[in-house]
């Protein structure tokens, strides 16, 4: 997006993303969206050491498996994408059609709270292009490019 909008949108809470996102636990990756605006928006997702996938990714060293943590960057997207273009998610569904330029810094462990900024960096709908970001503590974890479409469910 070429112009700068910091106008804030209201917060969403899981209520709302649930509304939105068609994804339920244990593969819900995201608690909530903040700091919303046509800019981008942040997502917050609360790394527990309960996560079922810590029982095999690393028994000796717990650590978030870099799919999820780009899993967590798609949810927010998608979620952000849906509120403030106003997309039908009852009648639609937000795939992934690529992820670009995905690095790891710094593994992600129990305890730690993910923050994922994501912006829209090109959309023609029915597809959308995404940068984002992943931070713990203000520092750098994750980032990647991905791109989305908008599809009816199939029966």
């Amino acid at each position: 997006m070429t112009e700068e909008n910091t106008e804030f949108l209201p917060d969403l809470d899981l209520a709302a993303i649930k509304e939105i996102l068609p994804h339920r636990f244990p593969m819900l990756m995201v608690d909530k969206i903040v700091e919303i605006s046509r800019d981008g928006a942040t997502g917050v997702k609360g790394v527990t050491a309960n996560e079922q996938f810590f029982e095999g990714h690393f028994p000796q060293m717990a650590v978030m498996p870099g799919v999820l943590i780009i899993e967590s960057m798609a949810q927010t997207a998608a979620a952000y994408t849906a509120y403030i273009d106003n997309v039908d998610t009852d009648n639609n569904i937000v795939l992934f059609m690529g992820v670009e330029k995905a690095k790891f810094r710094k593994p992600v462990v129990p305890g730690d709270q993910l923050r994922i900024r994501a912006t829209i960096t090109a959309r023609r709908p029915p597809v959308w292009k995404y940068e984002a970001k992943a931070y713990v503590d203000d520092k750098l974890v994750a980032e990647a490019a991905f791109s989305a479409m908008m599809t009816p469910p199939k029966d």
